[in-house]
């Protein structure tokens, strides 16, 4: 049995709406999920003893979410991930788009999907959201419309992104939930264990764009096809941390991507996809300045994201855009839990 509760999280300034929060509840898990850029501000889920903790990292008001912060918990796009130097050219014609990273946009520009209120439908085990992209939005063309659906059934937390364009556009969402697995707060993830089931990653140049290579991980920091323990993993190859797409085998069917244990915990998160890949990323950029919810700080290191979605800078690099994704997170009760995603790329 799952209840869906709707409630006010906040007014936007100058009377530009007002953002609701949508609480789905079952037996093994409670999300918060508000209607400011599709957001997940909590998800709490049980220990081996069974004590609930909230294992993403967010805030607890509304004004969090209006300053610049990394994106925690939310739906991005019209292209998530970076564009080397904010153009690309699509049918013979260049597109300009606002540079935010560096030399680079990222993540759909300085007003992406992350920075807008969508317009929700309450379901009966969920709630959808639905926005119009317009032509020209972040210099992208066409009208694109968007719906994000967040559906629980009993410990499984569906994430379904679907995307029509009215034109030949590159579309690439994905949701950007930083976790940690012994609750949010906890000063870092080292003692988290990892596996990615991937064969190869992506090389990156200074600012984080691919060079163009698809390397082996054998031999490399990057196999991960094995469990390692982060922090030990990091200290043992010299790494400052993970912000690389992980390349993932191509299937229609959702198949495993990625598995992350929380040994102190029992909490194990994982991830299932269709899509091409997974930016794996260890919150390096995160450096103790931002509050989040219960007076904490995220230093360093303090969360991880497991991003599914299409190779980086792929417009660029490649010949295909993303037009509708899902995703799956599935939860376990007590001492396991699951994240997997099923989006669907053509």
């Amino acid at each position: 049995m799952v209840s869906v509760t709707r409630a006010v999280f906040g007014d936007l300034p100058l009377g530009a709406g007002t953002v609701e929060k949508f609480q789905l509840q079952s037996d093994l898990l409670k999300v918060d999920i508000i209607s400011w850029g599709c957001t997940i501000t909590a998800l709490e889920v049980k220990d081996r003893q069974g004590r609930a903790s909230d294992v993403v990292l967010g805030f607890a008001e509304l004004e969090g979410y209006f300053q610049k912060q990394p994106y925690f918990g939310a739906v991005v796009g019209r292209v998530a991930n970076r564009i080397a130097k904010g153009t690309f050219t699509l049918d013979g014609k260049e597109y300009k788009l606002p540079i935010n990273n560096g030399p680079n946009s990222l993540h759909g520009g300085v007003r992406g999907f992350d920075k807008v209120l969508w317009t929700p439908q309450v379901l009966s085990n969920g709630v959808q959201f639905s926005r119009v992209s317009p032509d020209g939005e972040e210099g992208y063309p066409g009208e694109l419309k968007v719906w994000v659906t967040y559906t629980l059934d009993g410990g499984e937390l569906v994430v379904n992104y679907r995307a029509q364009a009215s034109q030949t556009t590159p579309v690439n969402l994905t949701n950007h939930s930083y976790f940690n697995l012994a609750g949010q707060g906890s000063p870092n993830i080292y003692d988290h264990e990892v596996t990615i089931e991937a064969d190869a990653f992506l090389p990156v140049d200074e600012t984080l764009i691919p060079t163009g290579e698809v390397a082996p991980v054998r031999g490399t920091a990057f196999d991960l096809r094995k469990p390692v323990e982060l922090g030990k993993h990091l200290q043992e190859f010299h790494l400052g941390g993970f912000d690389h797409n992980f390349c993932l085998k191509r299937s229609k069917e959702k198949h495993f991507c990625a598995r992350v244990h929380h040994a102190g915990s029992g909490r194990v998160l994982e991830v299932y996809t269709t899509q091409p890949g997974v930016q794996f990323y260890t919150g390096n950029f995160l450096d103790g300045t931002l509050k989040g919810k219960s007076g904490a700080v995220y230093p360093k290191h303090s969360g991880f994201c497991l991003e599914t979605q299409n190779w980086p800078d792929a417009v660029n690099q490649a010949s295909h855009c993303i037009f509708c994704i899902s995703r799956i997170f599935k939860f376990h009760k007590g001492k396991s839990w699951r994240i997997s995603g099923n989006p669907h790329s053509s």
